[in-house]
Order: C-alpha cells, then sequence, then structure tokens
C-alpha cells in the first residue's frame, strides 16, 4: 500500500551495474499512515527525509540501498532473504523492525551504518534478522545494539553517563590477533593480573562519553577456555595508548560456562580499539546467594524475589539480567520489588503480561558491607 507521498522528480532506472533500482533525485516524502514497499534497490540522490510513514523492503534475495544522500525513515522493517546491504547510511528515526534478513554494512567502512537518531529503536532482532556490520545512535544515552555476524545476534548494550553525539559498535567472529579490518590486538600483551583473553570474538564500539557495557556469552565464545569460574570473567579493552589489554571492572560476571552476562565498569569507549571477555588470573572475592524460584501467581509463596541477607545491607543494589544479557530489572535500596515485571525501558516485548519464564541472573551489591553477590533465579511467569 502506498500512501500519500510527495514526489516531484523521481524516476525509475537502471544503474551503471544494469540492476534495476528506484531513483530517487527529488523530494520523496511519506506522510504520517503511509506505507511504501520497496521490491526494488534504492538510489537515493534526492531528498528522502521527513517521513513519518512505513517503508519496507522485500525480497526473496536481497535489497540494495545506495546514493549520495542517506534516507531516513521514521519506521521500516527489513524481509530480505539475503539481507538489505547499505553502502550509505540510512537513519532511523523511531523503530527498525528485524523479521528476515540481515542489515549488511562493510566493517571496512564504519562511517556506514544502520543510525537511530533521537528516538530509534530496534525491534525484533534475531540470529537470522539484525545489523551484521555496523549500527550507531545518535543523540541517544542509553541503547542495545542489534549487532552480530552472518550467524547469531551478539548485542552491545550500552548504558552511558550523558547524551551521545554519535556512538557505534560491531561485532566480530574474529581472533582479535588476526582480525579483518584492524592491527592485529595482541591478547598476549596485558598486565599479570589478567589471565587469558578470548581469541574467539571481539566488539567494536566507539563513543566519548563515559558508559559501562554489557556483553553476553554463549555456547559459541568458548568461555571455559578463559576459567571454569564465571565469576573470574570480565570485560577487557584494548587501550589505544598502551596497546595492551586490560580489565574494564565492574560485578562479578553470572551465568554458567554455556550462557552469562559480563558487565563493565564505567570507561571512554574511544580510548579502546576493541572488546571482550578476558579471565583474572587469580580468584576475586565474590559470594554466591542462594538460586531463587519466582512464581508472581498471587498464591502468596514466591510471589517476589526475597532475599533475606539484604535485611543486612539497606543500601543495596539490585540488577537482574536475562540469558541474552539485557538488563530487565534494577532498583537500588531493593525490598522485594521484582515480581516478574520488568522495570527497564529497553526490554518491551509483552511487558503487561511480565517477563517471560525462564532462567535470569541477578547481581547485587551489598554497599553497607562492601560484599557483592551473584546468583540465578528461575522465573514462572504462567
Amino acid at each position: 500500500m502506498i500512501g500519500k507521498l510527495y514526489i516531484p522528480a523521481l524516476v525509475f532506472a537502471a544503474s551503471l551495474q544494469a540492476q534495476t533500482a528506484l531513483y530517487n533525485t527529488g523530494n520523496l516524502r511519506i506522510h504520517e499512515g503511509g506505507q511504501m514497499g520497496f521490491h526494488t534497490d534504492l538510489i537515493n540522490d534526492g531528498s528522502f527525509d521527513e517521513n513519518l510513514g512505513l517503508v519496507g523492503f522485500y525480497s526473496n534475495g536481497s535489497r540494495t540501498v545506495d546514493g549520495i544522500f542517506p534516507p531516513s525513515f521514521f519506521d521500516v522493517e527489513f524481509y530480505t532473504e539475503n539481507g538489505t546491504l547499505l553502502n550509505t547510511t540510512a537513519n532511523v528515526a523511531n523503530t527498525a523492525n528485524f523479521i528476515t534478513g540481515d542489515v549488511l554494512t562493510p566493517r571496512s567502512q564504519p562511517t556506514i551504518t544502520l543510525n537511530f537518531t533521537d528516538n530509534g529503536d530496534a525491534s525484533g532482532a534475531s540470529d537470522i534478522s539484525k545489523v551484521d556490520g555496523y549500527a550507531s545512535i545518535t543523540n541517544q544515552q542509553n541503547f542495545i545494539f542489534p549487532v552480530g555476524d552472518s550467524e547469531q545476534l551478539r548485542p552491545l548494550v550500552l548504558n552511558s553517563e550523558g547524551i551521545n553525539t554519535l556512538a557505534k559498535a560491531a561485532y566480530f567472529y574474529e581472533d582479535p590477533n588476526s582480525p579483518s579490518t584492524f592491527t592485529a590486538f595482541d591478547t598476549n600483551s596485558k598486565p599479570s593480573r589478567l589471565g587469558d583473553i578470548s581469541t574467539t570474538e571481539f566488539w567494536r564500539l566507539e563513543g566519548s562519553v563515559p558508559s559501562t557495557v554489557q556483553l553476553s556469552w554463549n555456547e559459541r565464545s568458548n568461555i571455559r577456555a578463559l576459567s571454569d569460574d564465571v565469576s573470574e570473567i570480565v570485560v577487557v579493552g584494548f587501550n589505544k595508548l598502551t596497546r595492551q589489554w586490560e580489565s574494564l571492572g565492574g560485578p562479578a560476571s553470572v551465568g554458567d560456562l554455556m550462557q552469562g552476562v559480563a558487565v563493565s565498569a564505567s570507561f571512554v569507549p574511544d580510548n579502546y580499539e576493541a572488546l571482550t571477555f578476558g579471565a583474572f588470573a587469580e580468584p576475586r572475592d565474590y559470594l554466591d546467594l542462594e538460586n531463587y524460584f519466582v512464581s508472581p501467581n498471587g498464591d502468596g509463596i514466591n510471589d517476589f524475589l526475597d532475599i533475606p541477607e539484604l535485611a543486612l545491607s539497606p543500601n543495596n543494589h539490585m540488577q537482574i539480567y536475562n540469558r541474552e544479557g539485557l538488563k530487565v530489572f534494577e532498583q537500588s535500596n531493593y525490598t522485594n520489588e521484582f515480581n516478574g515485571f520488568s522495570n527497564q525501558n529497553n526490554f518491551v516485548v509483552g511487558r503487561d503480561k511480565g517477563l517471560p519464564s525462564g532462567v535470569y541472573f541477578y547481581i547485587v551489591s551489598l554497599d553497607d558491607l562492601g560484599l557483592e553477590f551473584q546468583g540465578f533465579l528461575y522465573l514462572a511467569n504462567d
């Protein structure tokens, strides 16, 4: 369905590569409520940046977005079996809905991104549909970058201390000792307090605002090669100045050797060329609490997460993550508030029905006692 369009100079033409494409040299606009589906490639050499409707890219093969000027979409969806290739940056003002097929950007050209502007967000990212390359944000503070490689979604969760004028991220399923688009990040270059550094994968994050990141691992990450104690796993960064890996701090990681979450302390992303997982050479002092069962069905039994030890430290901080590493709950001075619902803006799927049943990780700091704890909880939210 095509809504109200204002197109003073729009022609269909063949590109220099003899590919059929919609070639915009004028002023293309989709008004509120309008919809436009691209069943051909887009070459944007005109104005396509005042949209309020929906743009979709559809193909049993692939689609390409090219041109002199970056198109700016309000809502956009991707349903392309072999992906949508961006040869120019594309902006998203509201929602990018990932259905089937990746959005591909060239890792050798990090200036080309799927860029989420002020209120832009991603929905539906999964192993079969995500950004395979660089995603970026402008004028946003916190964001979940829906990045990965051709096989898996490997998101990076950014929480910044202020608004990012520009921040961008990409995932690389590569050995950082021999990356495809960078000078080598020698995993043997590190201080003695660090043990092994991952040679399986890394992320690239650019940004000038002090931030924390959340990275998650899965079976493919081979965390077992670093340590058999997940509490020793830490986010590490390759420092641009010292040319060595260093710990980026943060609380004890949670999970098991197959899946888990690591959270960093605050750092400036632009000071580091790559981020990945590392292990401490010596054990850290972190304590485990019990694993808990939460079933918020109103029967008065396990309706909320109750950790009796928190009574010893009224000044505490609770964080809960799902198995993909997304923060779903956070509370300072926690007193049994978690009852299966998210209080985070970055987790909106089924918000009114509560979080899906399954295993979650928690990290809690007892600030009065100077202690940190970690553990699992199982949520039965049926």
